[in-house]
């Protein structure tokens, strides 16, 4: 994949987009990391290779690859019931789960039954503090005041969820006794080398300096210049396009029997196979098949940010593309759309 007849400056001056990193993939390698603009407006700190952005639901792609690690080893079978395993807290039983259960498979294609309640799973507001993940689940904070039970019959309907990936990541934290971030660091980001990335909440001063603030459509700071959300599994990653390069690349090995992460061939198979019951929305991604040539597909859009992975696993091409902007409309109505259509 290449850029081909687009000026990005022109177009990020076009849609007030403050800062811009990108990284493509062909034949199964990184060929081009490039950076724009700035991290903050009216400084002079420039985005780099290193500048982090808030991924925002691409770290739903990102749970999905610690599943089938998990998965592979045995540890979890994502077709269980999830309340067998686990230990702090249980999807509330009710008519609904009679005949189907709700399981780690059903979570990730956002099909159990759970559906977010309104209003629900905010960035971080300093005032109510770090929400403690099983009073969340049961409705006992301002980030989710309803308990997440089950509202529909599972593998019946699709309903985008953040909760549901917050019983993944519950589920994953009482099957190790540990922080999801901190697994996360052990089991992918270490043996990866993805040393940008992070699912730190209170952010060091250290840190920030790789951080990029958030900007709104207008091109101004958002009123919290890093918009945290305190759910690892569903939002809460800040990375970099090469970091996420790293995973693409990963399952593209895996393809090939050879993966780094010892992930196998049949698994990651899988997980591009597992289309759910609309076809296209597969295991912690998005799916299109169009002339037998399969692409997966992830997005991230929050207060300040809007991002996209892509993503021809079989054909060894893919592109991300991160801003430090919230344009309003669907990331492929703006800069990043017209970057993507510039790389077709």
């Amino acid at each position: 994949m290449q850029l081909k007849n687009i000026d990005i400056k022109g177009r990020m001056k076009f849609y007030n987009v403050a800062g811009l990193s990108l990284t493509l993939i062909n034949d199964g390698q990184i060929s081009d990391s490039s950076s724009f603009g700035v991290l903050e407006v009216e400084t002079s700190k420039k985005v780099d290779g290193n500048s982090m952005f808030n991924a925002c639901s691409i770290s739903k792609f990102l749970t999905s690859i610690l599943v089938l690690k998990l998965s592979d080893q045995g540890l979890l079978d994502i077709n269980d019931n999830v309340n067998n395993r686990l230990t702090s807290w249980k999807v509330p039983e009710n008519e609904l789960t009679q005949t189907k259960k709700v399981t780690v498979r059903n979570l990730l294609s956002h099909e159990s039954g759970i559906v977010d309640p309104k209003g629900s799973f905010s960035n971080l507001n300093i005032t109510d503090g770090v929400p403690n993940m099983i009073d969340l689940l049961m409705g006992k904070t301002s980030y989710c005041k309803d308990p997440i039970e089950v509202k529909y019959i599972p593998e019946t309907d699709f309903q985008y969820s953040d909760a549901g990936f917050c019983i993944i990541q519950q589920l994953i934290e009482d099957i190790f006794e540990m922080q999801f971030g901190d697994i996360m660091n052990e089991v992918l980001f270490a043996p990866l080398q993805m040393n940008n990335s992070t699912y730190e909440i209170i952010l060091s001063d250290a840190i920030k300096g790789k951080f990029s603030c958030g900007h709104n459509k207008d091109g101004n700071v958002v009123n919290e210049k890093y918009p945290i959300y305190p759910y690892a599994a569903a939002s809460g990653l800040w990375t970099t396009p090469t970091d996420i390069g790293k995973l693409v690349l990963e399952l593209m090995s895996s393809l090939q029997g050879e993966s780094k992460l010892g992930l196998s061939k049949n698994s990651v198979k899988a997980l591009f196979d597992s289309k759910g019951c609309k076809g296209w929305n597969g295991l912690g991604m998005f799916l299109d098949e169009s002339e037998q040539v399969l692409e997966i597909s992830s997005l991230g859009w929050g207060v300040g940010f809007q991002c996209m992975m892509v993503a021809f696993p079989y054909l060894g091409k893919g592109a991300i593309i991160m801003t430090n902007t919230d344009l309003g409309v669907h990331q492929l109505k703006g800069m990043i759309g017209e970057i993507y259509s510039s790389l077709k």
